[in-house]
């Protein structure tokens, strides 16, 4: 057994240019020729001024989902770390580019300098990838492998393109109602980004930066709280949802049945509370200071929440001023499941950490509410 899980490396891969506010409806396009209504409103909260997209502006794919991943991946690799040195691929999206073959399997396909490896596909939301590195963490600390390497990723993009809700607006406008579709689904067309980030993980550190990891908490809420985004489904006035099996094919764009939709309304009542208490929870069980971390690094959906999660720390008298944040959001976007890694591979390889040092991860999902946390150790 290990007696250690080291993050040796770091890598991401962001496809394309970066996409500014003015832009983004040139790639997504306008439904209806009409520009949206809740775009601006989105952005004046999320604070998100730069993305990225796996879409040129006609629309077209440029990447995969599991070919972006793949290429964040083979960064991790040189002449001390090959592909064929891979012993497991743990990836986590919110975003497969197929029902069936998995992700994994089809990031796996595109390593064409590999071997065959054990595999595991972690789906979900933004906890997704996290839930691939415990996998990974595990894996490695039980001795089944020497190293892993573990990914979070998303493809957004053409989800939220304007054409998947055009046979919803018909409808609409068949009902004399104003044809737009509502605020649940076009809130995240301005909410969301494509890239993939990609960790590796081995039983000893490395000469160059590594991080030790000290521990991984996951926790769902699912049994407390109803669903609050969702895609593939409907939410009901009872707060169920009705998957897109039980619709017809016509209806499923009629309905826009798998667009992404948020219950926003939910999200802003319950999204901090929740994450915080767990976040007391564990700091009460592992009799753990969190004033002695020097990075915090958020996974934030928005700026908005910035503000919200500094409040409700304080009422539990947790201290994490603002100087220890680190978030990329405002350039890189949220890209889901990915961002996480996103975030630590910019610090990870920014000359900026020393040994010693601590780094608290936090990973709140909105999907049915679960969330993650981890501790870091500088080596």
């Amino acid at each position: 057994m290990s007696s250690g899980v080291y993050i040796t490396k770091a890598a991401k891969f962001l496809p394309n240019h970066p996409v500014s506010n003015d832009k983004m409806e040139a790639y997504l396009g306008m439904i209806d020729g009409i520009p949206s209504k809740g775009k601006n409103l989105t952005l004046r909260s999320n604070g998100i001024k730069t993305r990225y997209y796996s879409i040129d502006i006609d629309g077209k794919s440029t990447h995969s989902n599991a070919k972006m991943t793949a290429l964040a991946i083979e960064k991790l690799t040189d002449d001390s770390f090959k592909q064929s040195d891979i012993e497991l691929l743990a990836c986590g999206t919110t975003s497969p580019d197929n029902l069936l073959p998995s992700h994994a399997v089809m990031v796996h396909g595109e390593l064409k300098g590999g071997e065959p490896v054990e595999l595991v596909s972690t789906a979900g939301a933004c906890c997704a990838s996290m839930q691939a590195l415990k996998y990974g963490y595990n894996s490695i600390l039980a001795g089944s492998t020497t190293n892993a390497v573990c990914t979070g990723s998303e493809k957004l993009s053409s989800l939220m393109r304007a054409e998947h809700f055009e046979k919803e607006t018909e409808r609409l406008a068949e009902m004399d109602k104003n044809p737009i579709i509502s605020f649940e689904k076009d809130f995240l067309r301005w909410m969301l980004s494509d890239g993939a980030g990609a960790l590796l993980l081995e039983n000893k550190p490395r000469k160059t930066t590594s991080l030790k990891i000290e521990w991984i908490e996951i926790k769902s809420f699912a049994n407390q709280l109803e669903t609050c985004m969702y895609a593939g489904a409907e939410k009901n006035e009872d707060g169920s949802t009705k998957g897109w099996k039980e619709y017809s094919s016509t209806e499923w764009l009629r309905k826009s049945i798998f667009a992404f939709k948020q219950d926003v309304k939910l999200l802003g009542k319950e999204i901090v509370p929740i994450g915080t208490k767990f976040l007391k929870e564990i700091l009460d069980k592992r009799g753990f200071d969190v004033s002695t971390i020097d990075y915090f690094l958020p996974h934030l959906s928005s700026e908005f929440f910035r503000t919200k999660i500094a409040e409700e720390i304080l009422k539990y008298n947790i201290q994490i001023p603002q100087e220890k944040w680190f978030t990329n959001l405002s350039y890189v976007g949220n890209v889901g499941s990915g961002s996480i890694f996103i975030i630590l591979e910019e610090l990870m390889n920014s000359g900026r950490l020393k040994s010693g040092q601590k780094i608290l991860l936090m990973v709140p999902e909105s999907a049915r509410f679960s969330y993650s946390y981890c501790l870091l150790t500088v080596c």
